[in-house]
């Protein structure tokens, strides 16, 4: 046999012999092998640092030519804004410096113009920015106004132009907010309104709000009582990060004597008919005749017999007898119209509303009657239609309030309320989704999430 032959046939046997495992085992050996020397064979060899060439290079700078600057800035007129707040006993003088202005005729024109003017009828905190020159000359000038209602919102501008001054008088951009605040009832509810507790302070108007949502089931005058408590909801309004005034109450919820009354203001954008206050199923709050004429009294005489007080003869009263101090507003108990307003023997001065059907209601003993009111009028339930007085045959300051039926007399704190008309199917759909936000937000303020009270 060719001893090649032979060879080679024993190789190949011995590599049919050999088990498949071995002969991967065997390959990946090589392979490493090959990838290591491969590895060693194309790796840099780093340049130790200290062999590295260093170089200095000094270079000479050339510094600023400062007093050139100086007289520079010296050529070019400079401005300086200010920004201060109205304190109390603050006069346009006072005002004035410290912003920064000592310009007489500025002064002048603030005090002449008509629309500058108002610079001096800005309330405590409100802020004032100004303009002024090195020596104090006015630029410009900008403050915000609000109204005494806080509705209108005005932004007053008094510029430089030339040696006169022009004032303008602008509709401020306002940016709405939502807070939201929870209160307890310690004393009273303006005690609880003024608290800082959560550093927030309830604004007037919002109180005053808060009486006007629930005086129809509740009696501030007599009802409240420690431990009662509320959550409110509203809007707010600011102007460059500066509260501005506060707005509607979106959203109230009021716990009296263990039952919770619940409010949300709905004001449907399809029919465009305004809003009003519900319950959260969607029914009206507005019920036909507020419970007191005015927001903060005590009654002093009821619907009884009594001696009266001028003639001393035993006979019936036939209304009921507010006491309130001299100037306190009076609100109309219910929609309707002015039926006779003027002076009637011992009622002094009156006003006669009359309401739908054959309901009247009578306000008695005004000191003055509301502006510009006139028979035949149409008032709202809340508007004001007069002050509290001492006229006619009366020994002190109260308001008479009688409720009449077909010109009869009758008790109105044993008069049934009624509620207006539920929303309707597709005014409720939409009025779902508003409720649903704010009985969310009532969650979040109650902190231990508690079950309502009974209704």
């Amino acid at each position: 046999m060719n001893p090649i032959h032979k060879i080679t046939g024993s190789r190949l046997y011995t590599q049919l012999t050999t088990t498949r495992k071995a002969r991967i085992i065997g390959a990946s050996a090589v392979l490493l092998a090959v990838a290591a020397f491969g590895a060693v064979a194309v790796s840099p060899m780093a340049p130790d640092a200290s062999d590295l060439p260093v170089t200095s290079i000094a270079q000479n700078l050339e510094m600023p030519d400062l007093a050139s600057q100086i007289s520079a800035m010296e050529q070019v007129d400079q401005n300086f804004t200010h920004e201060e707040k109205v304190r109390a006993g603050d006069t346009l003088a006072t005002l004035l410096t410290r912003l920064g202005v000592d310009d007489p005729v500025a002064a002048n024109f603030i005090k002449t113009d008509k629309i500058a003017r108002g610079v001096m009828l800005l309330k405590s905190g409100k802020r004032v920015q100004a303009q002024t020159t090195e020596n104090g000359d006015l630029n410009w000038m900008r403050a915000t106004l609000v109204d005494g209602t806080d509705k209108s919102v005005k932004n007053i501008l008094i510029t430089r132009k030339g040696d006169k001054f022009v004032a303008t008088e602008v509709a401020a951009q306002l940016e709405r907010r939502v807070e939201m605040h929870a209160r307890k009832i310690t004393s009273t509810l303006f005690a609880a309104t003024d608290s800082s507790l959560d550093g927030t302070r309830l604004p007037d108007s919002i109180s005053a709000q808060i009486v006007e949502m629930f005086s129809t089931n509740i009696d501030f005058r007599s009802d409240l009582k420690r431990g009662d408590s509320f959550n409110v909801v509203y809007e707010t309004f600011w102007q460059d990060g500066e509260f501005v005034r506060a707005g509607r109450i979106l959203a109230g919820e009021f716990t009296n004597r263990g039952t919770t009354y619940q409010s949300v203001w709905f004001e449907d954008p399809a029919s465009k008919q305004g809003g009003g206050y519900y319950s959260f199923d969607g029914k009206s709050l507005k019920k036909a005749f507020l419970k007191s004429p005015l927001e903060f009294s005590r009654i002093s005489s009821g619907f009884s017999m009594r001696v009266h007080p001028i003639s001393g003869n035993w006979k019936a009263h036939k209304g009921i007898d507010f006491a309130a101090a001299t100037g306190t507003p009076i609100r109309a108990s219910g929609d309707g119209v002015v039926d006779s307003v003027g002076s009637q023997n011992g009622y002094g001065n009156v006003v006669v509303l009359k309401h739908w059907a054959n309901y009247s209601t009578a306000y008695a003993h005004m000191s003055r009657f509301a502006s510009g009111l006139k028979k035949g009028q149409k008032v709202s339930q809340g508007d004001v239609i007069g002050y509290v007085g001492t006229t006619g045959w009366s020994t002190g300051a109260h308001l008479h309030y009688e409720f009449r039926v077909g010109g009869v007399a009758q008790d109105p704190s044993k008069l049934n309320v009624q509620a207006q008309a539920p929303l309707t199917a597709a005014e409720l759909s939409r009025f779902r989704m508003v409720s649903a936000d704010m009985m969310h937000r009532f969650t979040l303020l109650r902190p231990n999430d508690t079950a309502l009270a009974s209704r």
